[in-house]
């Protein structure tokens, strides 16, 4: 069914207002038959297929369309060739919809280049994957990129209401009964979803069929859905962007966040041993030792993982997840090791000053290896009054603790030690 009442007019399509509203972008292109190429990103089902059939409609170009599943570089000349010949003897302009643009490799995608850059063809490409990482930067200069927001729960019941309504196209023939808050259960079930939504009102209407009248409930719905299609894919965009979400919520020490996408990536299907790996690298960036209890956290929480597996360590990351979210902040350590990776790239590497290298052997001592160093533990106070680091980074400082947890100890005890040294010299 959502084939069959899929629209025909821009005034049928709903959603993407920002494109195709009155006095839009898209829309003026299109009513206007001035179209230029362009790249439609965005979920599955919010309109991109849709979008590119009105326009082969309403434009006064020739208009061909295939699928990157389907179709391979020999396919795409062949297509060019024939654009460019038209163009050449009847002046006339070829529109080339290429549905899942993403899956075309990099040759792929530059047989493209010389005819979109000569005007030759306009191309319309639709993809759910980001086209920053995708497609290639020569196509991507040449190409509008438009992003396709997911349909909201109210788009969604709309379209539904107009199928069940459409006699000719939709379930209009048939004495359908099915309330507002039905209709609204099976759109967020969709989750932005109009393919879902539609397939499943079809179902949902089949289960629903022996009775008089045909009276949808929400049990109906649940049946033909049987679980709420989660809009995640562990190889793409949405995974980093869930990941990110996850980080930054406990970064902002917001437990209620941080459970929301945690949730959301394991009942997508996330690796649970990926977030743990993730958690124990957060308990180091953006917690250090402001909590030296965080890490040994994450870890544990690893551990469940191998230990229990899916569904059981849910709960074991949900733990640490909170903890991490409450626990003090500190990324003091994180800009420490940056800075020391930073001189170790940009400055020369230096040997370790003499006194501070072992002396096995007897040459060794001869060439002055430990000459000097002060035995630490033999000392009152046990700090030696003796630089660590290389001649060109003496009294270089990486590590400078925040007043936060653990940190706050720390800082007061490094400030006790330099007045130590200040005192000795």
């Amino acid at each position: 069914m959502a084939e069959r009442v899929r629209p025909r007019r821009l005034d049928e399509v709903a959603g993407q207002s920002h494109l195709i509203g009155e006095g839009k972008v898209l829309r003026e292109m299109i009513e206007r038959d001035q179209l230029r190429s362009i790249i439609l990103w965005g979920p599955p089902g919010t309109g991109k297929t849709t979008l590119a059939r009105i326009i082969a409609q309403e434009t006064e170009s020739r208009f061909v369309s295939y699928s990157a599943v389907l179709s391979g570089i020999k396919e795409i000349k062949a297509v060019m060739a024939e654009a460019e010949t038209g163009h050449r003897r009847l002046k006339s302009r070829t529109i080339l919809f290429v549905d899942e643009i993403h899956r075309f490799n990099k040759a792929q995608q530059d047989a493209f280049l010389p005819y979109v850059e000569s005007g030759v063809v306009v191309l319309i490409g639709a993809t759910t994957e980001n086209p920053s990482f995708e497609l290639i930067s020569a196509l991507l200069s040449r190409a509008k990129v438009y992003v396709l927001n997911p349909l909201s729960p109210e788009n969604i019941v709309a379209i539904l209401r107009r199928a069940l309504n459409d006699p000719e196209r939709g379930l209009g023939k048939l004495p359908i009964q099915v309330s507002d808050e039905v209709l609204r259960r099976l759109a967020i079930y969709a989750n932005g979803d109009a393919r879902i939504a539609l397939n499943a009102l079809e179902i949902a209407v089949a289960l629903a069929s022996g009775r008089s009248p045909v009276a949808l409930s929400e049990a109906d719905v649940e049946a033909a859905l049987q679980k709420k299609i989660l809009l995640y894919d562990k190889a793409g965009e949405e995974h980093y962007n869930l990941i990110s979400a996850l980080h930054k919520s406990m970064r902002n020490s917001d437990p209620d966040a941080a459970l929301y996408w945690l949730g959301r990536m394991l009942e997508g299907g996330e690796d649970p041993i990926y977030i743990a790996r993730r958690m124990v690298r957060f308990a180091s960036e953006d917690i250090g030792v402001a909590d030296l209890r965080a890490l040994r956290v994450a870890l544990d929480a690893a551990d469940a993982v191998q230990i229990v597996g899916l569904p059981e360590c849910k709960l074991a990351l949900a733990q640490a997840a909170v903890y991490l979210s409450v626990a003090p902040k500190s990324n003091s350590l994180c800009t420490a090791y940056s800075a020391v990776a930073e001189d170790v790239q940009k400055t020369i590497n230096e040997p370790p000053p003499l006194h501070i290298r072992n002396a096995p052997t007897r040459l060794m001592k001869e060439l002055g290896y430990a000459k000097g160093y002060q035995y630490a533990h033999d000392l009152d106070e046990k700090v030696a009054d003796m630089e660590c680091l290389p001649e060109s980074l003496r009294g270089r400082q990486y590590y400078y603790p925040t007043g936060q947890g653990a940190e706050r100890q720390i800082k007061e005890i490094l400030e006790s030690i330099k007045e130590r040294k200040r005192g000795r010299k």
